[in-house]
Order: C-alpha cells, then sequence, then structure tokens
C-alpha cells in the first residue's frame, strides 16, 4: 500500500470515529495502533519491534512507564505518548516522555492522540527534548509538505541524520505557518499594530486598536482571497481546457508511455463536467512548476489523462471517474502508474506531492 494511501485510510478513519471515542484506550485501539503499522512500518505484534507500556527508571522515579516504544535494529528510536482523541497536546502533561527522552537512545518523541501527532528532537540542546514540535501532522487537517518528512520516520526509511538535518527548518517553519494562521484567523494586539502602523501614524489607544482590529482582519482575508483568484485565473486562464481524443489499446495503467500512431476511435467519448473540473485541480497544482498553458487534458473511454504540452508521451496523472468509485492515476520514476481511490473531487489534492513530482520530471526531461 503506497504510503499516502495508508495516511489517507488513517485520516477517514478518525473523521469517521472520533465522535465515538470517549477513553484513550480506545485512541489507541482505534487510531494510534493502526498508525503505528500501517503509516510508520512497525509489527504493532512484534514486542521487538512495538514495545507497549514501555518502563525505565528516571531517577527517583522508579517504574514509570511510557505508551509506546519503537525498536528498529535493537534500539529504541521513536517514544510514543498518548492522549485520548480531543485531548490537548502540552508537555507539561506529558512528564514521562520529556523523562524518558534524556535517558534513552531515541531522538525522536512523539506526543498524540490520535489525530494530531506532535514528532520532538533534541535540536536546540543535546539529549534534551526541544519544547516545540519539528514536525506536526492534523489528521484532519493534513499539510501535504510534510508528508515526505514524515515517510522519513517510518521503518523502511529510517534515517536519523536526514531528519536531524532538517528538522530545525521544519521546526521553525512550521511553527511561522501555525502563528500566521492564527494571526489570520484572530489578529492579536501586535499584529494590528504592525500592520495598522503603516497607515496611521498616531498612538495606538484602546479606541484605536478596537477601530483597527476588523478592518486588519477584513483586509487580511481580502488579500488572501485575492491571491487564490489570481492563482486560479492563472491556472484556468489561457487553453483552459482542451479535450482530444487518446488512442485506445493504451488504457492500461502500469504503461508509463502511449503509442502516438495507434489508431483511435473517437465515438463514445463523453467529457463530463467532474472530468473537466479534476482536470482544473490537476492543472492549479501542476503549474506551480510549469507554465499553465503548458497543461492539457485529452479524453479517452477509459480515462482522461492530463498531459505536459498536449503530448501523450508526457503523462501527469490519468483520472478515473467512469465508475462509481473514482481513482486518480499517479505516475513515478519508472513510469509506472498507481490507481489510487478518492471520495470525492478534493481527494485529488492530496496526492499534490506525487502531481509536482512527475510535472517535474517530465518538465525536466527525465
Amino acid at each position: 500500500m503506497e504510503f499516502e494511501e495508508s495516511v489517507g485510510q488513517i485520516a477517514a478513519k478518525v473523521k469517521e470515529l472520533k465522535p465515538s471515542i470517549e477513553t484513550e484506550e480506545a485512541t489507541k485501539n482505534a487510531f494510534i495502533m493502526p498508525f503505528i503499522g500501517r503509516v510508520l512500518g512497525y509489527d504493532v505484534f512484534n514486542p521487538n519491534e512495538v514495545i507497549p507500556e514501555f518502563t525505565a527508571d528516571v531517577g527517583l522515579k522508579k517504574g514509570e512507564r511510557i505508551d509506546y516504544a519503537l525498536v528498529r535494529d535493537g534500539q529504541v528510536q521513536i517514544l510514543i505518548e498518548c492522549k485520548k482523541v480531543g485531548a490537548p497536546l502540552s508537555l507539561e502533561n506529558a512528564s514521562q516522555l520529556y523523562r524518558y527522552f534524556a535517558v534513552t537512545d531515541a531522538r525522536i518523541g512523539v506526543l498524540t492522540n490520535g489525530q494530531v501527532w506532535n514528532f520532538y528532537m533534541d535540536i536546540d540542546e543535546p539529549n534534551r527534548m526541544d519544547s516545540k514540535p519539528f514536525l506536526v501532522l492534523d489528521l484532519l487537517d493534513i499539510d501535504d509538505t510534510v508528508l515526505p518528512e514524515l515517510k522519513k520516520l517510518t521503518k523502511p526509511a529510517f534515517d536519523v541524520d536526514s531528519i536531524a538535518n532538517s528538522a530545525e527548518e521544519l521546526k521553525y517553519v512550521g511553527a511561522l505557518k501555525r502563528a500566521l494562521g492564527e494571526e489570520f484567523k484572530e489578529p492579536s494586539d501586535d499584529f494590528v499594530k504592525l500592520l495598522a502602523g503603516h497607515v496611521y501614524e498616531g498612538q495606538f489607544r484602546h479606541n484605536i486598536m478596537d477601530k483597527f482590529r476588523p478592518l486588519v482582519e477584513k483586509s487580511v482575508k481580502r488579500y488572501l482571497a485575492d491571491q487564490v483568484n489570481d492563482r486560479l485565473k492563472t491556472a484556468l486562464g489561457a487553453d483552459d481546457v482542451k479535450v482530444g481524443s487518446i488512442p485506445e489499446g493504451s488504457d492500461d495503467p502500469d504503461a508509463g508511455e502511449i503509442d502516438e500512431e495507434a489508431s483511435a476511435d473517437d465515438s463514445g467519448i463523453e467529457t463530463t463536467d467532474e472530468e473537466i473540473a479534476g482536470y482544473r485541480i490537476v492543472k492549479a497544482i501542476a503549474c506551480s512548476d510549469v507554465e499553465p498553458g503548458r497543461i492539457v487534458m485529452r479524453d479517452a473511454k477509459s480515462y482522461c489523462a492530463v498531459l505536459l504540452d498536449d503530448n501523450n508521451r508526457k503523462p501527469i496523472v490519468r483520472l478515473f471517474f467512469n465508475s462509481q468509485q473514482k481513482y486518480v492515476g499517479v505516475f513515478d520514476e519508472n513510469k509506472q502508474c498507481t490507481r489510487l481511490p478518492i471520495e470525492d473531487l478534493n481527494g485529488i489534492y492530496q496526492y499534490s506531492e506525487q502531481i509536482r513530482e512527475q510535472t517535474k520530471r517530465l518538465a525536466s526531461g527525465e
């Protein structure tokens, strides 16, 4: 099973079951153990890989336990402390994790409630776990940019040196993104003063703050909306939709190329609004790496192909929308196409990274 698909399946499970989970133990069984097994790649039933209720004496603290220790190559690599789904995550409520990090060989500490996963290292001071996570994954609001870094934490790909090299930047960029998100959602006094100071030269008394706070909030929202609209206009402007035929006999999802000289039969091909909408989503994603005008769609009876330069030998992605279960066909570096299921059109976004990578490969001529 593809890594991203596994993450998506656990996310769907959290969304479905979260309202009915009432205890920490239920959270472990429903969300955390499946995540350890399917996403991180450890055998949850093998005590040589996953140690539940891991115990180590810490100074005067005897017999304290941490929920899980993940073992690779005979050494504890990751410590996990769990809370009930929905519970707030703070190190003040995770003292065992903080103490155990200093007395074991583990370089990764994890605090999770099954939905949100906070990953910690010792970036600021060796053998002392940082107070801020370097990586945060919210399964109900997945940031695609964190998935490649999360993959480095899986058992097959575990590389602590590579993780450490990128952890500091991840930590601060992630924290800044979250801080910006909070400011955009509910501007703080300092943020209001910072922006309003560019247009108002007087003193910021209480009544002035009250005046500018809704203005700053409205301005930020309008700015973000304008950026989104500009991006969509760029992505969907010229040559918005080009629909043509793809040679039949090229419907093998494992085929990396299409024979351009094969004969085509256009009868019976119907391009739906849903296929066009899916194409536009792919185009909006891919145009971060190439000019929008280079991305076109060509239709066939079995699938729609989104192509670079209107070239059958440059497929970015395939859309299999002709049955009740929809699939997105993504390509790897070997030109192999893998069909991945989606529930609706928004599901295309979870494969943004693969779409961008394939676009870059095609644009560079690999």
